[in-house]
């Protein structure tokens, strides 16, 4: 059987990187990009961009990978900036319509940047039993964006 690329983020995910880091490592290499990179330049974006009360990890490791694929490399032509935007704005829409929210908070039900509601939710196990799915349903919207 094989792995899907949401059987391999949210392996990665459940192994113990973050959100950003499950999801933008299981696309990486097809972009020439190894693992090990991929998982350093995603480090600081999970938990809300390093618990800061902002956009959901797996949002961000996605919006990676979008650019990874779309991102604009020649600053003449802004048509390539407008192709990246285009298709992450698709892929936050449909995000946005399976979980109905893009920020940690407002997923999560608790402000990560607060470390007393940070420590509930880790004590409640709220990542493994709510972040899985959302790490899962960003690779699977990444599979039709792309």
């Amino acid at each position: 059987m094989t792995l899907t690329r949401a059987d391999d983020a949210a392996a990665l995910f459940t192994a113990g990187y973050s959100c950003s880091q499950s999801v933008s490592a299981a696309f990486a290499e097809d972009f020439g990009i190894d693992r090990t990179t991929a998982l350093r330049l995603s480090g600081s974006f999970g938990g809300g961009m390093a618990h800061t009360d902002n956009s959901c990890g797996a949002v961000t490791g996605a919006l990676m990978v979008i650019g990874m694929k779309y991102g604009m490399t020649d600053a003449g032509n802004p048509a390539g900036k407008e192709k990246t935007y285009a298709v992450a704005q698709e892929f936050i829409a449909e995000f946005m319509r399976r979980d109905h929210a893009i920020r940690c908070t407002d997923l999560l039900g608790f402000n990560l940047s607060d470390p007393k509601q940070l420590a509930i939710a880790r004590k409640n196990h709220i990542f493994r039993t709510k972040c899985t799915q959302y790490v899962r349903d960003a690779a699977e919207i990444l599979e039709k964006v792309l």
